[in-house]
């Protein structure tokens, strides 16, 4: 249940820090909701995720999956292009990821 916490944390995070560019520096209402209510809704559901598992880990990948996303969204909704040392470092965070799920022996509680 704690991934799936993570996963809701992750997407609340997406939609909240999305809407940031939506808001036009805060200017729109809708949208300077919707960043409030996603962040918080995000700290809430990771907050659940930290009963179970250490900060660094659900930090790391929280963090590290909303970067990737934030960048895909930033490129195909708001047409920001991305250059070729902001693919490379988008692709060492995804690696970083991996490694964590994959290899690390940090065990939850």
């Amino acid at each position: 249940m704690h991934y799936f916490f993570l996963a809701l944390a992750i997407l609340t995070e997406t939609v909240a820090t999305s809407a940031i560019q939506a808001s036009q520096q805060f200017t729109r209402l809708g949208p300077s909701l919707i960043v409030v209510i996603g962040y918080a809704a995000s700290f809430y559901f990771m907050a659940l995720t930290l009963k179970v598992m250490p900060i660094g880990i659900v930090y790391a990948i929280w963090s590290g999956v909303g970067i990737v996303l934030i960048a895909a969204i930033g490129y195909v909704v708001f047409n920001q292009k991305l250059d070729t040392p902001a693919i490379v470092g988008i692709m060492l965070i995804i690696i970083g990821i991996l490694v964590i799920q994959l290899f690390s022996a940090v065990k939850t509680h």
